[in-house]
């Protein structure tokens, strides 16, 4: 049983930064995409602010964001990484499961990976993660570094803290 208590999860930049692209998307009719909320069951919760202090996942959950892009499905995690080294165990293998199932069905699935300490956004499709998660099923690096990624996948600045990744999105389904 996966415990959570809430110390450990306070929020996320990139979530809200996302979280409010999103809505700005939405406003535009460019896109409709939902934050898919995790499952939890409240063990704890302080009684005077009437806030969860630990709770446990009542299962897995599949990908942070879940939508369509003007008729394209698309579904994507939101990751953050303090290093030039991103450790793929900060990606589950049921995620992984169910963004290949998803790409199956013909839709779009990615990561959006923040680089805090260079606060650069990097879009990262599906079959380019699948690289990494296979080479380290045979035995290779549990991680990738920086350096690998393609340069072009880059995001770029927010504007008006509006993450511009329908962008790479384009790209994404230019080279399919």
């Amino acid at each position: 049983m996966a415990v959570w208590n809430s110390r450990g999860l306070r929020g996320s930049v990139l979530e809200d930064i996302i979280n409010i692209t999103i809505e700005k998307l939405r406003q535009q009719g460019l896109a409709l995409i939902q934050k898919i909320p995790t499952p939890i069951t409240p063990i704890e919760i302080d009684k005077a602010s009437r806030h969860i202090t630990l709770a446990y996942f009542d299962k897995k959950s599949t990908v942070d964001y879940i939508g369509v892009v003007q008729g394209v499905p698309v579904c994507f995690d939101a990751k953050e990484c303090a290093s030039d080294t991103f450790a793929l165990q900060n990606v589950h293998e049921h995620q992984v499961e169910f963004m290949r199932d998803f790409e199956r069905q013909e839709g779009i699935a990615f990561l959006v990976i923040y680089f805090s300490h260079i606060d650069k956004y990097y879009y990262m499709w599906f079959s380019e993660l699948d690289t990494f998660w296979k080479r380290q099923q045979e035995g290779g690096r549990k991680s990738f570094r920086r350096d690998e990624l393609d340069e072009r996948y880059y995001i770029g600045e927010l504007k008006n803290n509006i993450l511009p990744f329908l962008n790479r999105l384009q790209d994404d389904m230019d080279e399919r």
